[in-house]
């Protein structure tokens, strides 16, 4: 359809050519045209449907794409995060991988156990005295009498009376951190620290208040920094040996760092969950009936549902956590 088009010329130019011979002077006002540019096809395309007619599909083809830039919202220091993990990543193959393989091959298990015995012992006040803020009398009764137990018929904590057969009164493990969960209190902020290692605020606080526990309650030695240091050797050390293949598999994965941010958070939204009375469920695969495994495949596990690394368990585990991104 033909277009008509108006186009303005400069006032100069427009005098100059009316200064032609034969050309007849215009006004100054009348050669004030405006620009203007018309369309029949234009027009008849802005024209609103008829009643009852369909308006036509926009067919610019512009695509609009929806996203969020930046560090996730659960953690916003994701960069300093980060390059925390990867110091902490150094320094733990370099030093702590070693010394924990040394305390572990140089000690026979017997000793190590008790050693780690003594440690949880040392915490069971803490245990108690959360478990009674969260309501829970019968658990800090529990975490009471092991302390009484293990502390005396224990040798001081070295044997783990109160958990054999007979008596039966299982470790439990509490601290802050979880009552400020039961009640609601978030995680906050999600920190890698180069000593502590995966945490929040949150934790960072409870485990505070934790460690403080005793030394206010007691005093010394607990108050000495020869035991804080001892605590801290032994507790370290035997957490490193316990999560040493999770470790191996997290940093296999193609995000290593993510994938332990996640799978920390994922973990202390389920214990939080439990303690609540509440269950995080984790999504299980689809499966038809299982046949049997060809050689070379994984194994079917006691669920029926095949046996999964530990990688694939931390992007199930990342993908039905709580919304920490």
């Amino acid at each position: 359809m033909p277009n008509l088009a108006f186009l303005t010329v400069s006032q100069p130019l427009l005098s100059a050519a009316l200064a032609v011979p034969g050309v007849p002077a215009l006004p100054p006002a009348d050669y004030q045209v405006a620009a203007l540019t018309w369309s029949l096809q234009a027009e008849a395309q802005t024209q609103p449907p008829a009643e009852g007619e369909t308006p036509p599909e926009d067919d610019s083809g512009e695509i609009v794409v929806e996203g969020e830039y930046g560090p996730p919202t659960g953690d916003p220091a994701e960069k300093l995060n980060a390059t925390s993990y990867r110091i902490t990543q150094a320094v733990d193959g370099a030093v702590i991988e070693p010394m924990a393989y040394a305390y572990r091959d140089a000690l026979p298990e017997p000793i190590r156990d008790g050693l780690g015995n003594v440690v949880r012992n040392l915490g069971e006040p803490s245990n108690a005295l959360n478990f009674l803020l969260q309501g829970k009398v019968g658990k800090a009764f529990g975490s009471l009498g092991r302390l009484a137990i293990n502390s005396t018929l224990g040798i001081g904590g070295l044997i783990d009376i109160a958990g054999q057969p007979g008596i039966g009164i299982p470790y439990r493990d509490n601290g802050f951190a979880n009552t400020m969960g039961f009640y609601g209190v978030g995680p906050g902020a999600y920190l890698y620290l180069p000593v502590t290692g995966a945490t929040s605020v949150r934790d960072i606080i409870g485990s505070t208040l934790d460690q403080a526990l005793l030394p206010f309650l007691v005093g010394k030695p607990f108050s000495e920094p020869e035991y804080a240091v001892s605590y801290f050797v032994i507790n370290g050390l035997d957490e490193r040996i316990e999560v040493d293949a999770e470790l191996a598999e997290i940093r296999a994965s193609e995000d290593p760092y993510a994938a332990r941010r996640d799978t920390y958070l994922a973990m202390r939204a389920r214990e939080i969950a439990a303690l609540k009375g509440e269950v995080v469920e984790q999504p299980q695969p689809q499966t038809d009936a299982a046949p049997t495994p060809a050689q070379g495949e994984p194994q079917a596990s006691a669920s029926g549902l095949p046996s999964r690394a530990l990688v694939e368990q931390i992007q199930l585990t990342a993908r039905s956590s709580p919304a920490t991104r």
